[in-house]
């Protein structure tokens, strides 16, 4: 677990951080207009998807993307889409080797709230996945072989398998447990060395006592 660096681990080396600008002048299409079509939408954003200015919002319990420049609406991503925009955050030169959509039932490495999104896994050293929200087109996740390694020996190390959550009663019980084994251990200790050291000692004297009586 301390043979990586925990950023490398994290995945961070694995993305680009793009700060790419959002021009003004790209933005075409109305703010008032994206009211009318969306009456409902909140936390409007307006942000950069790949090279393109576009509005970023919710509504009652979805997500959505709309083109700044045309109102057409991005989302929800098809395959095409969701790997131009995993290559695009992919800082590798690896190919696509598999592209899926993950709607329910995530792998361990995803979380729940990030659904639905796609996995685009790259041919490269460490099999690196690219996760993309299906709804926003924002990276959501970034794994790879050695991740997963260490996620495993984590969750052996706190002693949960699911949460990976350290306060967890199993971890708490075995250290309640090795607490009092080894209080019970130094109490044995005490009775099994000094005790019979000191019984060792009185026989001794008890012996020598005797042995000087007989000789006199």
């Amino acid at each position: 677990m301390v043979i990586f660096d925990i950023d490398y681990i994290h995945g961070d080396s694995l993305v680009v951080n793009h700060q790419t600008k959002l021009d003004a002048d790209t933005i075409t299409y109305p703010f008032s207009k994206l009211r009318q079509q969306y009456p409902n939408a909140e936390s409007i954003e307006v942000e950069v998807f790949i090279d393109q200015a576009v509005y970023r919002f919710k509504q009652g319990n979805n997500k959505y993307l709309v083109d700044a420049q045309t109102g057409q609406q991005l989302s929800p991503l098809n395959e095409v889409s969701a790997i131009r925009a995993a290559q695009h955050y992919y800082s590798g030169k690896g190919g696509v080797a598999k592209v899926e959509i993950i709607q329910e039932n995530p792998p361990f490495e995803l979380s729940r709230r990030a659904l639905p999104a796609w996995r685009v896994n790259f041919d490269d050293f460490g099999n690196p996945s690219i996760y993309v929200s299906a709804q926003t087109g924002k990276l959501v996740s970034k794994r790879h072989e050695f991740w997963r390694i260490f996620d495993l020996m984590f969750s052996l190390h706190v002693m949960d398998y699911e949460d990976e959550d350290p306060s967890n009663q199993l971890l708490f019980w075995f250290t309640l447990f090795s607490i009092l084994a080894s209080i019970f251990g130094g109490v044995l200790s005490y009775f099994v060395i000094f005790k019979n050291r000191a019984k060792n000692t009185t026989n001794i004297a008890h012996l020598a006592k005797e042995i000087t009586g007989e000789a006199k």
